[in-house]
């Protein structure tokens, strides 16, 4: 009885993939498990230490408001920051993060107070240095949610040692900014017209004011002229406006002279109230018919009304017989059109900045008149009418009117004005209309203008170097990178045409106004006294300026205290952050000043950029960085932006419960930041598949190196395939350090996933898995093989670290479990030879030929006349010569993954396969002769020509040789 031979498992004899790095990411469990490793491995020291004495690269962090759970434009805009800071770390810089928070400011105080009515207090009972405890804890309360939402995210920075503006330092630093500004003549106290928010009791900068559609009352008002041409003073003006309200405030009626007038008499009148026949008006000529229709009157021109007769002319107030008794003049103005309205503007200095600069513009001349210029206050706090608006005050019939109620509704002014209009035969016309009107973006409710003391910072006084605080903002604009550029505009803009920065606030949580006036508003300047206050904001916080006897201590009796007071207002919190670089970038020596890099999103050209660019030149004479990156915001996936009553919000929490972070990551990597982006679960989808295909390429390079000795293998003996792969590394080398030194993640992204795609996974590791699981150990092939794929997976893997540092991190160390982290790495430095321009030229034209080839097995296919490629042995024609030429010295068939091929000059036969490229290939689908190989599955010729293997080729049967005798 014979022995049967045992059979051999082929499969064992195979190089095949092992790795135990999953298909199956798991993010959602293991992301928290590699952030909590890190953070006790102290993985942000362990950055410092390693990159100590390189050059420094800065992006400070622009402070989120500590008053919530992080949302999705929050995690948006941590990301781009942790992929730049990385980005940079991992090429030579000392890239250190140090994340910060705003603390101050009404949202918290608001907070506060919420609680204090809930239980019945009243905020102003309560000690202020005790209220402003409570803000302080709220905000230490949501800095430390953040910040392990923020880590969640991947976000690598000093969370142990972040900045505060509410810091005892931050707050003296800021004190000492202002006192800065005030010593060098740049504060001064002002009354003029600010935005003004009743909800909220304060004043609001630009910066904090969006713009809402509200529907308005709108009106056409009589102005009675009494001094002027002698057919004129029987006529009106007639001015039109939005805000009702505001007309107890007007002292002057705005003209230009580039407008044609008329006077008009009405002839018909077909309305309940108002104008009647007879009457004559002056209008606009251009808007004249318009305005009739308005109030159903007919009109006749009687003449032409000259610019020189208009500035002649007084009027009266139209509610006179309310106390306007004073003399309303006409004031020529640029800003006066005659695209909407009358051609007039009712011009009142309490509610309007373009009023305030006319009336200002000709005090000297109305004052040489005989006219009162004293700019009244006919608003208070609270949006009720003072004493200054007769008629409509506290003694008025009825008490004081009021324009917004607490919660920002429209109360009674508007009637109670229009009602005296009408009574005063005085009102033309009255509708509605709908219009842009600023809000709080806070409060989200509507804003007034008003007249108020505040304290601001002048825009264009004449500095010690002959600069101004706005020309020295233009021209750190025009020296400052913006990525994208039309940020620059838009900065510049603002500026040119930005009023005084307003720098008070009516609250009780911030930093004081830490400046002592006397009654004419001149501030103390005296650098001792400055010294004991920030000697005592250093130890103390701000919470000393509050404390009893601060007037007694910082003045410590030099000073007269009954001429010197005290000023209790607090800083705009925007003056607050736009101070951070100094107690950040300046005082800390892990960093440096100016930043490299501000980003935060394109509403900051309104905020943080803006008062970080003015508080910087204010007092240091240039921006506080040389870069400003912007960022778009993120709306629903159907371009709606996000709302909870539409269930389209989508959270960065639930994204990483459900996905993982840095799915989350490479979404931020993958969209234009610079527009405005959408995001829902299609698009989440998206991007898992993409990522997906990313790590399974990365899996298979892992499974594969698993055989890999780690054999450096000279350039001038690899194959001209891998050549062309390290060509490709040496031209992604370029792309991707290209991309983020332009912040373009995007082009990196698709150009990585591209590669990994389609130049690997479907060509060279397709290619290539025949040599690495099949040739024998010593194969020359085989060994470039497992060399080029080392490289590639180095380089892939350190180039997506900063995007996807948790995916990286895992494969970096399933490949060397000694490894202490992928983000302590460099990016690989890539040896100027691995470009190759002839290489690559060549198989531009071997991948058209191939192209053809597979184009022709995919019908084959199909078709079902084969089952694979390696059933086919195919007849090439080739009738282009350099086509033909770069076939030259190639094993084709191994490129083309077929058992065998054939490679001929010619056009081929009428019906042989063509591309509609144009390429000059012709190809037969040729079934391949032989049989078929058991280990490799190739049909040859040369199965069972040894006679130890006659089961395989010689090719594999030499392999088998030389891997039992290694065993």
């Amino acid at each position: 009885m014979t022995d049967t031979p045992e059979k051999i498992d082929y499969s064992k004899t195979l190089y095949l993939p092992e790795t135990e790095f999953p298909m199956r990411a798991g993010l959602p469990q293991k992301e928290p498990e590699m952030a909590a490793k890190w953070k006790q491995m102290g993985l942000y020291k362990r950055l410092r230490a390693s990159a100590a004495g390189r050059e420094k690269f800065v992006l400070h962090d622009g402070p989120p408001y500590a008053n919530g759970n992080i949302h999705i434009g929050h995690a948006l805009n941590k990301v781009l920051k942790d992929v730049i800071t990385r980005s940079f770390q991992m090429r030579g810089f000392d890239s250190n993060y140090v994340p910060g928070w705003d603390c101050h400011g009404l949202p918290i105080e608001w907070k506060i107070e919420e609680k204090y009515r809930e239980k019945g207090k009243d905020k102003n009972e309560v000690p202020v240095n005790e209220f402003r405890k409570e803000c302080r804890e709220f905000a230490q309360g949501w800095i430390n949610i953040q910040a392990e939402e923020f880590r969640r995210l991947g976000i690598e920075g000093d969370f142990d040692n972040p900045y505060t503006t509410m810091a005892f330092h931050s707050e003296a630093r800021i004190a000492g900014e202002l006192l800065k500004i005030a010593m060098s003549g740049q504060l001064y106290r002002g009354s003029k017209p600010i935005m003004w928010s009743v909800v909220e009791r304060t004043a609001l900068a630009e910066a904090e004011v969006e713009y809402a559609e509200v529907e308005s009352d709108t009106i056409w008002v009589k102005f009675p002229v009494v001094e002027g041409a002698a057919d004129l003073k029987s006529a009106a003006v007639v001015i039109w406006t939005t805000t009702p309200w505001t007309i107890p405030g007007n002292r002057a009626i705005s003209y230009s002279s580039k407008i044609e007038y008329g006077l008009y008499e009405i002839t018909e009148a077909t309305n309940d109230f108002g104008p009647q026949p007879g009457e004559k008006l002056i209008f606009a000529k251009r808007l004249a018919e318009d305005a009739a229709t308005k109030a159903k009157v007919t009109f006749k021109l009687v003449r032409d009304v000259t610019a020189a007769e208009l500035g002649a002319i007084t009027c009266a107030h139209p509610l006179a017989d309310l106390g306007y008794t004073f003399a309303v003049p006409m004031l020529d103005g640029d800003h006066v059109t005659d695209d909407a309205g009358t051609g007039f503007v009712h011009t009142a200095p309490s509610h309007g900045r373009e009023d305030f600069e006319a009336w200002m513009a000709n005090v000297r001349a109305l004052e040489a008149r005989g006219i009162d210029t004293k700019i009244p206050f006919p608003v208070d706090d609270a949006g009720f009418y003072t004493e200054d608006a007769p008629g409509f005050g506290p003694s008025a019939e009825g008490g004081a009117a009021r324009v917004l109620d607490d919660n920002g509704k429209k109360g009674d002014a508007n009637k109670r004005v229009m009602d005296a209009l009408i009574k005063a035969n005085n009102l033309f016309a009255r509708g509605r209309i709908k219009h842009e009107y600023p809000h709080s973006w806070r409060s989200k409710k509507p804003v007034i203008f008003r007249n108020t003391p505040q304290w601001f910072v002048y825009m264009d006084k004449t500095l010690d170097d002959g600069t101004t605080l706005r020309t020295r903002a233009l021209s750190a604009i025009d020296q400052t990178r913006f990525v994208p550029s039309g940020g620059q505009n838009r900065l510049r803009a603002m500026i040119e045409q930005r009023p005084d920065w307003v720098l008070s606030r009516q609250r009780a949580w911030g930093v004081p106004i830490c400046v002592f006036a006397d009654a004419e508003g001149n501030v103390l300047k005296d650098e001792k006294v400055n010294a004991r206050i920030l000697e005592a904001f250093e130890k103390e916080g701000a919470d000393a300026w509050f404390a009893e006897g601060a007037k007694d201590r910082f003045l410590a009796g030099e000073h007269d205290g009954e001429k010197w007071q005290m000023v209790t207002d607090i800083l705009d919190v925007w003056f607050d952050s736009g101070s951070t670089h100094t107690f950040t970038l300046e005082d800390r020596p892990d960093l440096k000043w100016p930043a490299d890099v501000y980003l935060e999103g394109s509403d900051q050209h309104r905020g943080w950029f803006h008062s970080s660019l003015l508080e910087s030149c204010a007092t240091r004479g240039r921006a506080p960085y040389n870069a400003v990156i912007t960022h778009g915001f993120t709306m629903a996936e159907d371009g709606r932006k996000m709302s909870k009553s539409l269930g389209n919000t989508v959270t960065p929490q639930d994204v990483m419960k459900e996905s993982g972070a840095d799915i989350l990551r490479l979404w931020v990597m993958s969209t234009d930041y610079a527009e405005d982006q959408r995001l829902g679960k299609t698009i989440i989808q998206t991007n898992i598949d993409a990522y997906r295909k990313i790590r399974n390429t990365i899996r298979w390079m892992l499974g594969t190196l698993a055989h890999d000795k780690g054999e450096e293998i000279a350039y001038a003996d690899l194959p001209e395939l891998e050549k062309l792969m390290l060509h490709r590394l040496a031209e992604l080398d370029q792309v991707v350090r290209k991309g983020y030194d332009e912040f373009d993640f995007k082009r990196i992204v698709r150009a990585l996933s591209d590669f990994a795609n389609v130049e690997l996974s479907a060509f060279y590791f397709d290619i290539r898995k025949d040599t690495l699981y099949c040739d024998a150990p010593s194969s020359l092939k085989r060994r470039s093989a497992l060399f080029v794929i080392r490289k590639l997976f180095d380089c892939l893997v350190l180039w997506f670290a900063p995007m996807m540092p948790f995916t990286t991190e895992e494969a970096w160390l399933s490949r060397d479990p000694k490894a202490e982290s992928v983000h302590l790495e460099q990016f690989p430095t890539v040896p100027a030879d691995w470009s190759n321009e002839a290489v690559a030229e060549k198989w531009k034209g071997v991948r058209a030929v191939r192209r053809a080839v597979t184009g022709a097995l995919e019908i084959e296919r199909k078709e079902k006349r084969i089952g694979s490629s390696l059933e086919a042995a195919p007849v090439v024609h080739v009738a282009d010569p350099e086509l033909l030429k770069a076939l030259d010295g190639l094993d084709f068939a191994e490129i083309c993954i077929t058992s065998d091929i054939s490679v001929v000059a010619g056009e081929g036969p009428a019906e042989a396969f063509r591309l509609d490229d144009g390429t000059k290939v012709a190809v037969e689908p040729k079934p391949a002769e032989g049989t078929k190989c058991a280990r490799s599955w190739k049909i040859t010729k040369d199965v069972g020509s040894d006679p130890d293997y006659p089961e395989v080729s010689a090719r594999d049967a030499q392999a088998l040789r030389e891997l039992a005798a290694l065993n």
